[in-house]
């Protein structure tokens, strides 16, 4: 939601809402990778200000699925969505858009993946140097499904190293997988694999679950303070 990335930079400063209990979670623990719908519920905390927030995976027609975040708070509104195939066992972006509306001021981008012509461009409230378009490659992904991919990685035991192509540029990502730890998840406690990367004075710690297709918690912090942190209460 979206954990590191520019177009989660918006909404990175997000992810969340909360509501159900973990039992469903259970119909979700197909093989790593394998899609399913879901909703996934979350509470989030960004510099202070509290909010709730929705991650949802539903189908688009066709090879494609809708991959979307929507957040809520008293004085803000965020929502995030990329549309994507399956393409050769590697997921796809295919369209994404972020919009955001903090108090009075407002924003929305939207991007285009062609795959055809091997390009990413965006459009819409970005600047010029930030439009495109950007070569696409063949396992580029965006920010959005970064996320679900290193919750598939993980559980699969694959290196955690990707290239995001989002918000006019194209940016190598790696983690590392730092140990086990419990974690709470509807007033349940889970046994979860933590993994993080570092950039400079930014950290993202990322808590994954087996059997669960989301991140359980995403946390962010910059020069050492926590600037936004996503924990997961619910899935279905």
């Amino acid at each position: 939601m979206s954990i590191h990335t520019s177009r989660t930079k918006g909404l990175t400063a997000w992810t969340a809402t909360m509501a159900l209990l973990l039992a469903s979670a259970g119909a979700l623990a197909s093989q790593p990778g394998e899609l399913k719908p879901f909703n996934a519920d979350y509470q989030a905390n960004y510099m202070g200000l509290q909010g709730n927030g929705r991650m949802t995976l539903a189908p688009a027609g066709g090879n494609r699925w809708k991959y979307s975040l929507d957040i809520h708070s008293t004085i803000a509104t965020l929502s995030q969505s990329t549309v994507f195939d399956q393409h050769d066992g590697q997921w796809r972006p295919l369209s994404g858009n972020d919009s955001s509306m903090l108090l009075i001021r407002k924003a929305n981008k939207n991007a285009t993946y062609d795959w055809a012509t091997g390009q990413a461009r965006w459009s819409g409230d970005v600047k010029p140097d930030r439009s495109g378009p950007v070569p696409l490659k063949a396992g580029d992904m965006d920010a959005m499904l970064i996320n679900m991919a290193i919750a598939r990685d993980v559980q699969a035991g694959k290196p955690l190293n990707y290239r995001m192509v989002d918000d006019g540029r194209a940016k190598q990502l790696s983690y590392q997988v730092v140990g086990k730890e419990a974690i709470t998840i509807g007033g349940q406690s889970r046994q979860a694999t933590k993994v993080t990367r570092t950039d400079g004075d930014r950290q993202t710690m990322v808590w994954v679950v087996d059997g669960l297709p989301v991140p359980a918690r995403i946390l962010q912090r910059k020069h050492g303070n926590d600037e936004m942190d996503l924990q997961l209460q619910a899935i279905r």
